[in-house]
C-alpha cells in the first residue's frame, strides 16, 4: 500500500510521497509522465498541479526534492510546493519552528524554514539576471534584467525575465482583469524566446509595496499561485524601479512576503502551506510494477516493511549501508545484499497478510497522523 499526502499552498496543491528512507520504487522515484498526468487529473486521479517526492540527498544535504508538474515534466523548483513539502515534513517528524531543512533541488540547494506562526519561510538563492541561465534570448538592458516587447494580439506587450532556478517572464499591465490571459499566457509559456518555455506572470502595480499578479505556469496553466514566480516579480519591479525591495504579492490564492534586502544575495519568500488530506492509492492508480514493491505504514506498533526499515534491521551489529546512496551504481555486497533481504522479508509480509489487514494497517496509520497533526493546531 502506498500512502500519500495532500497539500496546499495559496491553492497551489501538490501530492506529496516520502522517500527519504529510499523505499520507493524506481517506477515511481523515475516516473512516467503519462502515470504522473493520471495521478494530478482531478476527476480520474487524486488531483492536483503537481507530485512532490521527498527522496534520500545526493549531495550530502538534509534530503532532496523532485517536482513534476501536472503535465508529467519536471520542474526545477516550485516555491510553494518546497514550502508545502517543509510543512509535510514538519508533520511528519513533529518538527518545532525554527527547524530548516537544507533541501537539494534541480535549481541548487534550497533552505525553508518553520516559523512560530506556522507558516514557512524560504530562502530562495540569488535570482539569474544574465539571459542564458532564465534561460532566454531576450537581451539584458540596462535595468540589469533580460528585456525586450513582442506583439500579440495587436497590442505590445512589455518583457523582463528573471531565472529562479526556473525561467520566469514579468509582463507589467495596466489592469490584470482586462487582459485576455488565457491567450497571452499560452502564447508566451511557448515562445521561441524562451527555449526551455516559461512560467508567466502579469503584474499590475498597486503601490511601492504591494504588487497584484496572475499566474500561467509551464505545464500547468493558470494557478492560483507560483512562489518562484512572486519572487521572480519582486525581482523584476525591484530593478524596473516599480517597486521597493519588500512587498507583498498578491496572487488569486492570497499573498506572499518577499523580500530582496540585498541585490546580491537571496531572496526571501514567506507563506503558508497546509495539509488537505492523507490517504493511500488504490492499486489501481499504482504504476504497473509497483505491487511488488515495499511500503512502509505504522499502527499500534506494528509496522509494514519497508525496504529502508528491513535493510537497516539486517544491519544492525554491521557498518550501516544505504542502497539508495552507496549502491547507485552497483551493489556494494552483492554476496550478502541488503536490499534482497529487504525484498524478502516484505514478499513474505505480503504473502502472509491479507488485504484487509493491509488496509486496516494504512488506515490507521493514516488516522494517527491526522489526530497528531490536529493536537498540534490545538495547542496555544
Amino acid at each position: 500500500m502506498l500512502q500519500f499526502s495532500k497539500y496546499q499552498g495559496l491553492g497551489n496543491d501538490f501530492v506529496l510521497l516520502e522517500g527519504r528512507g529510499g523505499q520507493l520504487p524506481l517506477t515511481i522515484t523515475e516516473p512516467d509522465p503519462v502515470w504522473v498526468r493520471r495521478l494530478c487529473d482531478r476527476r480520474f486521479g487524486i488531483g492536483g498541479d503537481g507530485l512532490i517526492l521527498a527522496l534520500p540527498p545526493q549531495h550530502g544535504e538534509e534530503l532532496r526534492m523532485r517536482i513534476f508538474n501536472a503535465d508529467g515534466s519536471e520542474a526545477e523548483m516550485c516555491g510553494n510546493g518546497i514550502r508545502c513539502l517543509a510543512r509535510f515534513l514538519a508533520d511528519s517528524d513533529g518538527d518545532q519552528p525554527g527547524r530548516t531543512w537544507r533541501t537539494e533541488t534541480m535549481a541548487g540547494v534550497i533552505v525553508p524554514e518553520l516559523c512560530d506562526d506556522g507558516q514557512i519561510r524560504v530562502d530562495m538563492g540569488q535570482p539569474f539576471l544574465e539571459p542564458e541561465d532564465v534561460p532566454t534570448t531576450l537581451s539584458k538592458g540596462r535595468s540589469g534584467l533580460p528585456q525586450g516587447e513582442i506583439e500579440l494580439e495587436s497590442s505590445t506587450l512589455q518583457l523582463a525575465a528573471v531565472g529562479m532556478g526556473n525561467p520566469h517572464v514579468v509582463v507589467p499591465v495596466q489592469d490584470l482583469k482586462a487582459i485576455p490571459f488565457d491567450a497571452w499566457g499560452s502564447a508566451l509559456e511557448v515562445n521561441p524566446l524562451f527555449p526551455a518555455k516559461t512560467n508567466v506572470h502579469f503584474l499590475e502595480v498597486i503601490d511601492q509595496h504591494t504588487l497584484e499578479i496572475r499566474v500561467w505556469e509551464r505545464g500547468a496553466g493558470p494557478t492560483l499561485a507560483c512562489g518562484t514566480g512572486a519572487c521572480a516579480t519582486l525581482v523584476a519591479a525591484t530593478l524596473l524601479g516599480l517597486s521597493e525591495s519588500e512587498a507583498t504579492v498578491k496572487l488569486s490564492g492570497g499573498p506572499l512576503e518577499i523580500s530582496w534586502p540585498d541585490r546580491k544575495g537571496s531572496v526571501f519568500m514567506t507563506g503558508p502551506a497546509v495539509a488537505v488530506f492523507d490517504g493511500v492509492l488504490n492499486p489501481e492508480l499504482l504504476p504497473e510494477t509497483r505491487q511488488e514493491q515495499p511500503t512502509s505504514a505504522a499502527a499500534g506498533g506494528q509496522t509494514m516493511p519497508s525496504t529502508a526499515a528491513a535493510a537497516t534491521q539486517s544491519t544492525q551489529n554491521s557498518k550501516s549501508l544505504n542502497c539508495a546512496n552507496d549502491c547507485k551504481d552497483t551493489c556494494q555486497k552483492p554476496d550478502h545484499c541488503l536490499r534482497d533481504e529487504a525484498q524478502a522479508r516484505v514478499q513474505e509480509f505480503l504473502s502472509s497478510t491479507s488485504l484487509d489487514a493491509m488496509l486496516n494497517l494504512a488506515g490507521d496509520s493514516l488516522e494517527e497522523r491526522t489526530l497528531s497533526r490536529l493536537n498540534r493546531d490545538d495547542k496555544p
